[in-house]
């Protein structure tokens, strides 16, 4: 066999394809962004950094990312994108360069009350492929291992139209693996009817105590008064036995009310589907209030809290059943799987174990298969999605990260920085929205957004090398190396709250004093129980009660493009009374959601146009010119102001404006200080909640929350989505939040909030079942002494001890 002899050529020219190594961006005006032009280079890691609300992830996200998924779903026919989500392309003059995009954000998982992680990722799938092929008593096919899944029976006539028509008699079977009892849920509610209505009252005289069922409620109320089948006049404790039945518990039947036809239905199925059909979390607060009143949630007695029915845990491989193995830490699991050994489904355990192993190489392996995916935070949501894209064979894709780090101990950041550089190694362009110095350090291209926030900022401060920017010269260049110095003198404490014999999740009976009149920060690798021990032990604890504790979780904001700075904190309230009272009329003309709304736009601003597939068009209302108010409501003034004008201040000129003269509101002052003290003083009052930063939507939710009366502030993560710059600012309000005589419990990852403390708390030494105990209890300065745990390595590192 004879090879080709190959000659000896002068070089070749380069190949037009290998011209093209760059991402350029020109002249974007997304959100704040003003004319920004970047060349981005192609196959390396990218890091945009800048203070928050730089405009970071109006480049990233809703200009780079968004284009490249708007010209792929142009590639599909007209039929097909119709079932898309549409997108308007981005106010950018040029996106050259572009490659396909996979976004990787922090967006919460589905909060679906039956999402589990393992439902959330293919393991689950593949467990119950394994389960069906190998479980001993066979039971049925996959769908018989699913929760999800109810089981079906049917029989009957049936009409076979071929040929001549014959009816033949049918039988249908589909074997589910549902619970019941709490259909998939795993919890069974039981509904306090005291809650519901007021007995001792009749419909007409408005009984029900349900939030948002207004006695006047057309669709709610007055159908249970007008549908025939109760007595609106009679009190409801003096219903007959029937009465009772159909008020509470009578199946849908259609009635008609006023000529219009709608459907009754008892009141215990219609809160059931109202209410606690949704996850809790996902409802709004005084909702959510109103459930925890009502309703009870017990753990389902019939299939112990696993969801699953009797004969899918009946079902077993090496006496494992499916609910067990779910409940498995998924490490342990892994190991599990790892020591199958059956030829006939080899290529299924092998792709189970590499899902299985992604889990602990991300860090995650910690979790189990049937834990709620709204119970996971931000960072490990976001880490949850990036398993699916670790083993892929894929190139030449972009990935796109929105802060990979958040919610990881120094010790896992590490891990997540190979696993970056990883991605770009394999031929992959990654673009990461970072704050954490130690992610910026590896990149190969950093671009810096600033100088400030909101209006401030939208401006490229730099481009270049990681050194380039640390003697650049800007905020981010300054802070770079910034460290905090761990106090030479620490607050004494003032009392404690006492925890003893927690036992939530992986905690292992601990006893711990959390000290009262002082900065206490609890910390500790991902896993290693912080979340368990303060938010399930300290604030639903009774001692937690009787000290007032006010939560602020990193639970996402909810609110459309109507809600804004002011509605959400309240301050539109006493905004909209001062211009009543200064012009004497309704407080209702000065909400762009209520009476004063502008007729043509109803108070959005914005005129939408659906063209269908296409992306819809917003075009600025001409009525109101966009400032969502009806002209006469503009006619009023305060201080020379109207609505539309004060709405369009900052925070910062609200500040002064409401603070003295003529627009003096002190209860608009006191929330206005609030949005400053925690840096929010560049956002205008009507910026639309949507076009927040994570940063500054965490900042909002402090700023509203410190308005609540209570002795003990506990904060998750405060430092989630802040600049390194901005960091310094939060550590001077928890400062003044102690001073003033209240206690700060944080549970902290960042490094300079450590140092800062006057308290640590440590919980390890690992994650899941290998975490769950007190390492440490001490001064930061005690616990950088001792290096007798993680923390303490990381923090003496960092301080330089």
């Amino acid at each position: 066999m004879s090879k080709a002899t190959r000659t000896p050529s002068r070089p070749a020219e380069p190949h037009a394809a290998d011209s093209h190594d760059l991402i350029r961006v020109h002249g974007a005006r997304v959100n704040n962004l003003k004319d920004v032009s970047v060349e981005i280079p192609k196959r390396r890691l990218t890091v945009f950094t800048g203070v928050s609300g730089s405009g970071k992830s109006s480049l990233v996200f809703n200009t780079i990312a968004a284009e490249s998924q708007r010209l792929i779903n142009e590639t599909y026919s007209a039929f097909v994108q119709g079932f898309m989500p549409t997108l308007a392309r981005p106010e950018v003059d040029v996106l050259d360069g572009l490659t396909t995009v996979i976004t990787v954000d922090q967006q919460r998982l589905g909060a679906d009350p039956r999402s589990t992680v393992g439902t959330a990722t293919d393991a689950n799938a593949m467990l119950r492929i394994l389960f069906s092929r190998l479980g001993e008593p066979h039971i049925g096919p996959p769908s018989a291992y699913a929760f999800n899944v109810p089981s079906v029976r049917a029989s009957g006539a049936i009409t076979v139209e071929r040929g001549a028509k014959k009816t033949v008699k049918a039988t249908f079977n589909r074997t589910g693996g549902m619970c019941t009892r709490c259909e998939g849920r795993g919890a069974v509610s039981d509904i306090d009817l005291t809650q519901l209505y007021d007995d001792s009252k009749s419909l007409a005289e408005g009984a029900f105590t349900i939030p948002g069922w207004k006695s006047d409620s057309f669709w709610t109320v007055r159908v249970y008064a007008e549908s025939g089948f109760l007595d609106p006049d009679k009190p409801i404790r003096r219903f007959t036995k029937k009465e009772m039945h159909d008020f509470l518990y009578r199946e849908p039947t259609k009635v008609k009310v006023e000529g219009v036809n709608l459907t009754y239905e008892g009141l215990i199925p219609k809160i059931q589907k109202s209410f606690l059909a949704k996850d809790k979390e996902a409802l709004q607060p005084h909702i959510r209030a109103f459930v925890e009143r009502a309703v009870t949630f017990t753990t389902c007695p019939e299939c112990d809290g696993t969801r699953l029915a009797e004969g899918a845990r009946s079902s077993k491989i090496k006496r494992i059943s499916i609910a067990d193995a779910c409940a498995m830490q998924i490490s342990d699991l892994a190991d599990w799987v790892r020591s199958l050994d059956e030829p006939s489904v080899a290529p299924l355990l092998d792709a189970l174990q590499q899902s299985l192993d992604a889990f602990g190489e991300i860090g995650l392996g910690y979790l189990s298969l049937d834990r709620p995916s709204g119970t996971l935070s931000g960072g490990e949501a976001q880490r949850v999605k990036m398993i699916r894209h670790l083993g892929s064979s894929l190139t030449d894709i972009t990935y796109v990260f929105d802060e990979p780090t958040i919610g990881l101990h120094p010790h896992d950041i590490q891990r997540m920085n190979d696993l970056l550089l990883r991605l770009r190694d394999k031929g992959n362009t990654v673009l990461v929205v970072e704050h954490k110095p130690e992610t910026i350090a590896i990149a190969d291209h950093v671009v810096d957004l600033g100088p400030g926030a909101g209006s401030g900022g939208g401006t490229v401060c730099f481009e270049g090398t990681v050194d380039g920017l640390r003697s650049g010269g800007t905020v981010t260049g300054r802070h770079f190396d910034d460290r905090a110095a761990v106090k030479e003198s620490v607050r004494k404490p003032t009392g404690a709250l006492q925890i003893r014999g927690a036992t939530a999740n992986n905690l292992r009976d601990v006893d711990v004093d959390i000290p009262l009149g002082v900065l206490a920060v609890v910390t500790g690798v991902a896993g290693s129980g912080k979340s368990s021990l303060v938010h399930g032990s300290l604030v639903k604890g009774s001692a937690a009660a009787e000290q007032g504790v006010v939560s602020i979780d990193q639970s996402a904001i909810r609110g459309s493009r109507r809600s804004n700075p002011a509605t959400y904190t309240g301050l539109l309230d006493p905004i909209r009374k001062a211009f009543a009272k200064a012009n004497g009329v309704k407080p209702a003309l000065f909400s762009a959601n209520s009476e004063g709304a502008c007729p043509t736009c109803n108070g959005a601003g914005v005129v939408y146009t659906d063209l269908a597939m296409m992306a819809g068009v917003a075009s600025v209302c001409e009525e109101c010119e966009g400032k969502r108010f009806e002209a006469s409501v503009l006619d009023h003034h305060l201080g020379g102001r109207d609505i539309s004008e004060v709405l369009a201040m900052s925070v910062t000129e609200a500040e002064e404006f409401f603070g003295a003269g003529e627009a003096h509101t002190p209860a608009a002052h006191r929330i206005l200080e609030r949005l400053a003290d925690v840096g929010l003083g560049y956002l205008s009052l009507g910026q639309p909640l949507t076009t927040l930063s994570g940063g500054e939507r965490q900042r909002l939710k402090l700023a509203t929350h410190m308005g609540e009366k209570g002795g003990v502030y506990v904060l998750d993560e405060p430092t989630t989505g802040l600049h390194l710059a901005d960091v310094e600012q939060l550590l001077g309000l928890l400062d003044r939040l102690v001073d003033s005589g209240k206690s700060v419990v944080v549970v902290e990852h960042h490094q300079a909030v450590m140092a800062h403390a006057d308290w640590i708390i440590d919980l390890g030494p690992g994650a899941g079942h290998d975490g769950g105990r007190v390492v440490f209890e001490g001064t930061p300065a005690d616990l950088v002494a001792a290096r007798s745990t993680l923390t303490g390595e990381h923090l003496a590192a960092y301080v330089g001890g």
